[in-house]
């Protein structure tokens, strides 16, 4: 889709590398007609006061206030689109109860296509004004509804992961929420992907398939088989859930004598464009092979607070340069935000690192190693997780996505006060610290404004 180049002007904040903020103030972006950056100048180059004036000839210059500020769009690697109407409720019972009392009922519904588009246009637009401009989503077992979703982001202009879940096994779904069988788990989600690959066919879609075995629990060994078939045959993106609870681990060690992850390979569903959700229970070997095959890591600290028992071993994690990035998990985490999901990474890394149980000495508390930074934590919702899923965004590269937020400190109701003795980098950690939606004036994706 061809869209109107503009160029901008203003103080930007990135973290092109894990754990280093870049900070370019008063730089000129130029985005072309594509949507992509296609220049980034600093005061003083000798093309900078041309391509201004061009710009403000032109019609085409966007120049940025006091108090505000230019960031990445953020990238959330785990959604479960159907669940937005439950999302701060019926977080009461552990995971596989919560699954069968509120979570397949609920998606169950999501027959009615009706019912489908208005819950997922809603939800669209309330990540995009959140400052989501990256979705990996999961949808439900019906192609239709799925199919939906994947058209809604297109509209609405968000760059989105979309996959129609799998889940066959009668034993671990209900009759009126699963499969029919193996055959038909496998068949549908080939009709997704070529759906979802006709919707727009371009060399750079913005919305692709995905598939999505939900777990392994739900799913028999006929249906990973063949979703693992698939996966070599298109090439296409895989996402699934990866020893998220004891039940979870439990479960499949029961079944195959080995970890989620193990399994996950053997099925051929562990590829570099697998994206593994939760993963707290993962070891030494599981992130060696999850390092090896190129595949990466959904971190959700806020859901795993409710149903992992435990926390994500983040700072190993980061230590072997794996692939990880942030989801927010709706609606097994509360919060839309992105900004919320650094906030309650940040904690969670503290907690672990330093421990929790106030009885034993500071010295035996927490697990070894240091808390991640608020740097880290922003890398994590934008190049991290766009390095996970192996797209062009997440920074201001020559070449990526223009992905991005503006951000205004002076919006009404911020939470974010500047003070006079602030440095820069003081006013990037109280935006990654403490803006909210507030703050989100404007958001676009791949050149294109979607909010503001």
């Amino acid at each position: 889709m061809m869209k109107e180049p503009f160029t901008l002007i203003g103080t930007a904040f990135h973290t092109p590398e894990r754990g280093r903020l870049e900070v370019l103030e008063d730089h000129l972006f130029s985005v072309d007609e594509q949507g992509r950056i296609a220049e980034v100048l600093a005061p003083g180059h000798p093309d900078y006061a041309a391509r201004e004036s061009d710009a403000r000839r032109a019609g085409t210059l966007v120049l940025l206030g006091d108090g505000q500020f230019l960031l990445p769009g953020l990238v959330d690697l785990h959604i479960h689109a159907p669940q937005w109407p439950q999302m701060g409720k019926a977080l009461d019972v552990p995971l596989e109860v919560w699954l069968r009392k509120y979570t397949f009922p609920l998606e169950a519904r999501f027959a009615d296509l009706d019912y489908a588009r208005e819950v997922y246009a809603d939800l669209v637009d309330n990540l995009l004004a959140n400052g989501t401009t990256t979705a990996l989503y999961f949808a439900t077992v019906h192609v239709e509804a799925s199919l939906a979703l994947a058209e809604i982001c297109l509209e609405k202009g968000q760059r989105a992961l979309v996959g129609k879940v799998a889940m066959d096994d009668p034993e671990q779904c209900p009759p009126f929420y699963r499969d029919a069988d193996a055959a038909s788990a496998v068949a549908d989600t080939r009709l997704f992907i070529e759906a979802v690959k006709a919707l727009d066919s371009s060399t750079r879609p913005l919305v692709q398939p995905v598939i999505t075995p939900r777990f392994i629990p739900s799913c028999t060994d006929a249906a990973l088989h063949g979703l693992g078939e698939l996966a070599t045959e298109f090439g296409c993106h895989v996402q699934t859930h990866c020893s998220e609870s004891d039940w979870a681990k439990a479960f499949v060690e029961d079944r195959f004598g080995s970890t989620d992850a193990a399994s996950l390979e053997g099925f051929g569903l562990l590829t570099r464009h697998t994206i593994l959700a939760h993963s707290n229970f993962i070891d030494g070997q599981d992130m060696d092979l999850i390092k090896e095959k190129g595949a990466g890591i959904a971190h959700c600290p806020l859901s795993n607070i409710y149903f992992a028992n435990a926390a994500f071993p983040l700072r190993a994690a980061l230590d072997r340069h794996m692939h990880v990035g942030l989801g927010t998990d709706i609606s097994g985490g509360y919060s839309p935000s992105l900004f919320d999901g650094c906030r309650h990474a940040l904690s969670a890394s503290r907690m672990l690192q330093s421990g929790v149980h106030a009885a034993l000495p500071a010295s035996e508390r927490g697990a070894p190693g240091e808390p991640i930074t608020h740097q880290e934590a922003f890398w994590l919702a934008t190049a991290g997780g766009a390095e996970a899923l192996d797209l062009p965004t997440g920074s201001f590269r020559v070449g990526h996505e223009f992905d991005a937020l503006l951000i205004d400190t002076r919006a009404k109701a911020s939470n974010i006060h500047i003070n006079a003795d602030d440095t820069i980098e003081d006013v990037f950690q109280k935006i990654v610290l403490n803006a909210g939606r507030a703050n989100i004036v404007s958001v676009w994706v791949g050149g294109r404004m979607v909010v503001g």
